[in-house]
């Protein structure tokens, strides 16, 4: 039997190319500032327009500032950015969600949380980690600015078909071990590399047992270790999650809707190109010491040493090491700490801030450590007021900024300077990636919690 990928790519199969690509038709298309001005300027060019403006949804997320959005934005580049998609957005009569919009923030979080990624649907956005969205038990990838241009155009896509891949992960998962942990788990285990070519299915107890928050987490990270997308079958978690909200269906075209996704799963004898299985039980929080999210491990554990690694990888592992500033061997516990960031598509939806804010009450803030908490949407921003944790962060020192894309990643203002070590609930820690010469170490929302109230890598289990 087929899996529940072949389910979804081949009810949307338009028609096969001989020897080449598929054409697959797209339910929605997410634009955001970055990667959509030369794809509208294609269509201008060529005096068409897009085909069903009503599967498209633009917003802008990596170049807002996280503060005073009332005010012009002060970096040309990212005002042209922001601007440039508003005015794309009127002209060609797209759903446009700009700054300050209640329905705006990372694009990645608002779909989910808006009712407008639901299961069974084909998802694309010029952005790497559109694969959030297969949390929803939908097929969702990122694609390059031609494609969504293509997208735009015809509302379908031009793709060779992946290979399926399931990757189970069983037993319980232990106090202080979240979604973002088991994520980077499978990570220092496959590689950046070691699902490359496949459609991964998340599968096994640990998975069924996540809230969709915590499988938004995982899914939002499958492309860190090379896969196409990643999704999780949908189930009575997802249908809770997604009744009532804005754009879900209504009534008797909700029970419809309920009777077919309840259809969409692998049969028990489908067939996958390989499969996988993990044991929550090897899983405690992580931390990355490298430069690439699959330099993993577990905070009490210490950095492989070099003759542990292929000879192939030992060069790029020296040098990971030499901009970190780590030794092989050594643990991370007790490296001081001077930047924290909660936030991001991975880690800005409001679990993830009562998470923070679970290690945070009562305590205060570092000394010497600068935190910024940016929720991942408007609607995150007054979940975190109605529940008062704004005020049990503010009492331990903490501020809670406007929503965005942040410190993510060096395409706004919030930069962690060169040198400094940054402790990051976000999904890459690249040279660079969130400023110059940063240093970045990623975690789960508890370990970026611990990190600062102590000013220094914590293992948060000691405060649970």
């Amino acid at each position: 039997m087929n899996t529940l990928f072949d389910k979804i790519w081949d009810s949307h199969l338009v028609q096969k190319v001989e020897d080449g690509p598929q054409q697959l038709y797209i339910d929605r298309l997410y634009c955001h500032e970055v990667t959509t001005p030369q794809a509208f300027d294609g269509l201008r060019n060529r005096g068409i327009k897009c085909l069903r403006p009503e599967k498209i949804v633009c917003m802008p997320d990596h170049n807002t500032p996280t503060h005073d959005q009332d005010k012009p934005i002060e970096d040309p580049v990212s005002k042209k950015q922001v601007d440039t998609l508003a005015r794309n957005a009127e002209e060609f009569g797209l759903t446009h969600f700009g700054m300050l919009d209640k329905r705006n923030g990372i694009i990645h979080v608002v779909g989910p949380e808006r009712g407008l990624s639901l299961p069974g649907m084909t998802i694309v956005c010029g952005d790497s980690h559109t694969s959030t969205h297969g949390a929803m038990g939908a097929v969702a990838f990122g694609i390059g600015t031609s494609e969504v241009e293509m997208v735009m155009a015809s509302q379908c896509i031009l793709q060779q078909k992946p290979k399926s891949m399931r990757i189970n992960v069983e037993g319980t998962l232990a106090k202080g071990v979240t979604a973002k942990d088991v994520a980077l788990y499978i990570m220092s285990r496959m590689t950046t590399s070691g699902a490359t070519g496949y459609f991964v299915e998340y599968a096994g107890s640990v998975v069924r047992n996540l809230t969709m928050e915590g499988r938004l987490t995982l899914c939002n990270l499958s492309i860190e270790m090379g896969a196409r997308g990643g999704f999780v079958a949908p189930d009575e978690t997802t249908f809770e999650y997604i009744k009532g909200r804005e754009n879900a269906p209504e009534g008797e075209e909700w029970e419809k809707a309920v009777a077919y996704w309840r259809t969409l799963k692998s049969g028990d004898d489908a067939v996958f190109d390989r499969e996988v299985t993990y044991n929550a039980a090897d899983i405690e929080p992580m931390v990355t010491y490298g430069t690439n999210p699959g330099m993993g491990m577990g905070i009490s554990q210490s950095i492989p040493m070099a003759e542990t690694m292929p000879e192939s990888s030992r060069a790029s592992f020296g040098r990971s090491l030499n901009y970190m500033g780590f030794q092989p061997g050594e643990k991370l516990l007790g490296k001081k700490v001077d930047y924290v960031f909660c936030g991001s598509c991975t880690n800005g939806r409001i679990e993830d801030f009562r998470a923070f804010a679970s290690i945070a009450a009562g305590r205060h803030i570092a000394p010497g450590v600068t935190c910024w908490l940016v929720p991942g949407s408007w609607m995150v921003k007054s979940q975190i007021e109605e529940e008062g944790l704004d005020k049990v962060l503010e009492a331990a020192g903490f501020e809670i900024r406007q929503p965005g894309c942040s410190a993510c990643l060096a395409m706004n203002d919030d930069k962690i300077p060169a040198g400094k070590l940054s402790v990051s609930t976000s999904n890459r820690n690249f040279e660079g990636r969130q400023g110059p010469g940063a240093r970045t170490v990623l975690a789960s929302p508890l370990v970026a919690a611990a990190a600062a109230v102590t000013g220094v890598i914590t293992d948060p289990r000691e405060f649970i």
